[in-house]
C-alpha cells in the first residue's frame, strides 16, 4: 500500500482535477498520513489551486491577444 513521495505528488495532482481514482486517493490519504513532507505540500498545492480557481484564471486565444496588443498599441 506504500508509494514513493513522487507518485504521492502525481496522484494530489489528479486529485486536485478530479481525476484520481478511489484507490490512488486511499493510497494518497495513507501517505499522507505517515509522510509529512508530503502533507504539507499537498496542504499548499491545495490552496494555490482554490485561489488559481478564486480568481477564474484563462488563457487569451491568438485573436484576443491580438486584439489586446492593438488596443495597447492605439493608446500608446
Amino acid at each position: 500500500m506504500m508509494i514513493s513521495c513522487d507518485k504521492a505528488a502525481h496522484i494530489c495532482n489528479k486529485t486536485q482535477y478530479r481525476e484520481a481514482t478511489f484507490w490512488e486517493v486511499l493510497k494518497l490519504r495513507f501517505h499522507l498520513f505517515r509522510c509529512k513532507n508530503c502533507s504539507k505540500a499537498t496542504e499548499l498545492n491545495t490552496k494555490l489551486t482554490s485561489l488559481c480557481e478564486q480568481v477564474k484564471r484563462y488563457t487569451l486565444s491568438e485573436k484576443e491577444k491580438l486584439k489586446m496588443k492593438e488596443r495597447l498599441k492605439n493608446q500608446a
